[in-house]
């Protein structure tokens, strides 16, 4: 296992970019190391596996790096906070940059730690395409870092998700990069109710990022499933979708195939679409799971 482990970290290393120090080092399938996955955050590992213990000679060459490492299991039904592995504790948030921009990172959140490396490449070319003076709704947006780079291109972000906390931690991401909160939108709630009511208030956006979450169910007990609804999510944001705006649309439902998925987005507008499926960041080798379709209205 050794010299995989090494093979993998040794392939990242023309991957490193200045500005940025938080990415993949081992991806799985992609790195013939089979339900493993290693990511660095700003020097600070994340080990994530699908087993109840990680493997004893990946613990032993971890501890040998002498690095703050947290272990998570991949369990969609158990989702907890990554615990403790070897090396020093890292029990407060810590920044990390993406891109020149920072981000924080907590290891005590959650399943999820802050940011999604997987979408680092999508983060990037929105920012090219906005710039002063225009819009950005992103939905279901955690944290907000697609926010924030849209706030580095000079373009006001509404960042739009169901849980204050995220949008609470969105604020400290604005924050740490020297962005004012007070000059962009923060709105609390389900993003089917909003998009109509952005709708029936004329209100359009430049850019939509819809990200939502494979399965979700509302407070009122409706189920949304991305293989069967997302035609219907992607419907409601282009009602609010200026001319010539674009819409990023993304899902990481691995049953899902990006064909299919291509079709449900372009029949939810009968608008005249140019659509183009982005491929995931080059530091993700492994199952291509992300689905990522720019559209250009």
């Amino acid at each position: 296992m050794r010299h995989l482990l090494e093979a993998a970290i040794a392939k990242r290393v023309p991957l490193r970019q200045p500005g940025t120090n938080a990415l993949r080092l081992i991806d799985g399938e992609g790195d013939d190391l089979p339900g493993l996955e290693l990511e660095d955050f700003a020097g600070r590992w994340l080990l994530s596996t699908r087993d109840r213990t990680p493997p004893r000679e990946m613990v032993e060459w971890l501890r040998e790096k002498k690095r703050s490492v947290y272990w998570k299991r991949l369990d969609q039904q158990q989702k907890e906070s990554p615990a403790h592995l070897c090396g020093p504790e890292q029990d407060e948030p810590f920044p990390v940059l993406e891109s020149g921009l920072s981000f924080e990172i907590s290891f005590q959140s959650g399943y999820s730690q802050g940011i999604f490396l997987d979408q680092r490449d999508n983060r990037a070319e929105l920012r090219g395409r906005l710039g002063a003076g225009t819009t950005l709704l992103n939905t279901f947006s955690y944290t907000g870092a697609f926010s924030v780079f849209a706030a580095s291109a000079g373009a006001t972000a509404t960042t739009l998700d169901l849980a204050q906390p995220y949008l609470d931690w969105a604020k400290r991401n604005f924050e740490l990069n020297g962005f004012d909160p007070a000059a962009h939108y923060f709105c609390k709630g389900d993003t089917f109710h909003w998009l109509a009511r952005f709708a029936k208030q004329g209100r359009k956006f430049d850019g939509i990022v819809l990200d939502p979450p494979t399965f979700s169910r509302d407070k009122d007990g409706k189920v949304f499933r991305v293989e069967k609804d997302y035609g219907l999510l992607a419907k409601l944001a282009f009602d609010c979708l200026a001319p010539g705006g674009f819409l990023l649309a993304s899902t990481n439902c691995r049953t899902l195939p990006p064909r299919a998925f291509e079709m449900q987005v372009r029949g939810a507008t009968k608008r005249v679409v140019k659509t183009r499926l982005a491929p995931m960041p080059a530091d993700f080798n492994g199952e291509p799971y992300l689905k990522s379709l720019w559209v250009d209205a």
